[in-house]
């Protein structure tokens, strides 16, 4: 079976380890544990490996955040991935800092990244995986807030982070969204 896992986020150094690159950083993540290299390609830079016979290939759009979706919709339509057979990650506001939610479907909640890859899909039905970065910030100073870089707290414990969000990535394509939510959206509630 064909997988598509997309982190969103946006290139270039001075983006890197902001928290609005959460996407990236669980794939860079991932890619590192699978002792596998991204290169560039049309509309992103791209990973491959096999998962327990699955072909996996891995995503990070190089169209920044804002246009996500057009290289989301592309490698989908290029790898004939069936839309319950990809996987969005992205960061996200509404979670604290370190937890991590996975989902079936859902809207944007005004998130540029998922609001572009409602648009190319078409659709609100493809699961995502949220990784919650906190909303540490003043009224006014969301955009400053994920365009910064994690703090030194943060960064400390990113590691553990990004293997659970790898973890969960690795269960959706083992055991399937809906044992995925349950195991580790429960476990996360507690």
């Amino acid at each position: 079976m064909n997988y598509l896992i997309a982190g969103l986020g946006n290139v270039g150094p001075e983006y890197e380890l902001s928290r609005h690159n959460a996407g990236f950083l669980a794939l860079d993540r991932l890619a590192e544990r699978n002792n596998i290299l991204f290169r560039v390609a049309r509309l992103a830079s791209i990973a491959e490996y096999k998962y327990r016979r699955n072909n996996i290939y891995l995503v990070k759009p190089s169209t920044y955040m804002n246009s996500s979706g057009k290289a989301v919709n592309y490698w989908i339509q290029y790898h004939k991935i069936r839309m319950e057979n990809s996987l969005i990650v992205v960061d996200d506001i509404a979670l604290d800092f370190g937890v991590l939610r996975i989902r079936a479907k859902g809207s944007s909640a005004g998130h540029n990244g998922l609001a572009s890859v409602e648009q190319f899909l078409g659709t609100q039905l493809y699961p995502r995986l949220r990784i919650g970065i906190g909303n540490q910030f003043q009224k006014g100073a969301q955009i400053d807030y994920v365009l910064d870089r994690f703090n030194t707290d943060e960064i400390s414990r990113l590691h553990e982070f990004l293997d659970n969000a790898c973890d969960i990535i690795h269960s959706f394509m083992v055991n399937g969204i809906d044992k995925t939510m349950t195991e580790f959206n429960k476990r996360q509630s507690k």
